[in-house]
């Protein structure tokens, strides 16, 4: 059996609507759009002063892009940078670069991880921003300047396969989108994300000098190396919750499921076999497991 019991959450409600400065020359404002993936909403992070730069600017929401121009009344806001291509981060671009003319980074459009097999559809779809074009594509390791901020582009792969966090070099955060929350843990449902991805992505975290991941919802997680560590710890003891789970038979995903996510959220059961799935296809690739045809949700699974 497998929980996050060892993950050190801060499920501190954080509101909509509220301009909060979070770090050193960061200030937050969170968009009305609450749920089971967005906790209390998307969080739009304003870096610097003068001339500033935008973080995720959300959702298409009139009123969180009036409230995000409206925060940066006299200022100038020369870029606007987008974690990954999920609707809550980046439907909000097209209006915010209307009103401003910000140049756009991201590390590309919208990608899923792998081909869909045949057959295949993409449950997550309808959340994929599949207009989504940046400006300017960033490599991993790019750097963009302002007069008082300098932000690193980190490819992160895994959520999505065009996932990519930004540090900001003054204050030692990471912007972390939804790679690592400080009130959940991230889904990583094929084929949009990959398990295999998203661990290398993980790990590459680590010896990084940041202290602090701002997410993209809910509230900042301190100590970053040690959350960082304990999110990882936790993939690994989902992976060893499937292979205990298989060495008593050939099971099916949903059979899966009910074994390792103790008192889930029925909303996030869908997700949660999505989660599974991606560690079974890592799990096949390696060999591990075996499976008839390509992995899917439908299909039986056993040791190798």
């Amino acid at each position: 059996m497998s929980n996050t019991d060892d993950i050190p959450f801060d499920r501190t409600p954080v509101a909509a609507g509220t301009l909060e400065a979070v770090a050193p020359g960061v200030r937050r404002l969170i968009a009305a759009n609450p749920g089971p993936f967005t906790y209390t909403g998307s969080c739009s992070y304003i870096v610097g002063r003068g001339k500033v730069a935008i973080i995720d600017p959300g959702p298409d929401d009139p009123a969180h892009i009036a409230a995000l121009l409206d925060a940066v009344r006299g200022e100038t806001v020369t870029d606007i940078f987008v974690s990954h291509t999920h609707r809550d981060h980046s439907d909000g671009v097209a209006a915010l670069k209307a009103a401003t003319g910000a140049r756009v980074l991201a590390a590309g459009p919208h990608q899923t991880a792998r081909p869909l097999h045949i057959g295949e559809t993409n449950p997550l779809d309808a959340a994929a921003d599949h207009d989504f074009r940046p400006d300017l594509a960033l490599p991993d390791g790019a750097v963009v300047t302002g007069p008082d901020w300098t932000i690193e582009g980190v490819a992160t792969p895994g959520h999505t396969a065009n996932h990519m966090v930004f540090a900001l070099r003054e204050a030692g955060v990471l912007f972390t989108g939804d790679h690592i929350m400080a009130w959940s843990t991230s889904i990583v449902a094929p084929p949009d994300g990959a398990m295999a991805d998203y661990m290398a992505s993980l790990k590459k975290l680590r010896g990084r000098p940041e202290t602090v991941y701002l997410p993209g919802h809910g509230a900042p997680a301190r100590e970053a190396p040690r959350f960082l560590e304990s999110y990882i710890r936790h993939r690994e003891g989902r992976e060893a919750s499937i292979l205990h789970r298989l060495r008593k038979g050939e099971a099916d995903i949903p059979t899966l499921v009910r074994a390792i996510y103790i008192g889930i959220d029925p909303r996030l059961m869908g997700p949660a076999g999505l989660s599974v799935l991606a560690h079974l296809e890592d799990l096949v690739a390696r060999g591990v497991v075996l499976t008839e045809g390509a992995p899917s949700i439908a299909g039986r699974y056993r040791l190798g």
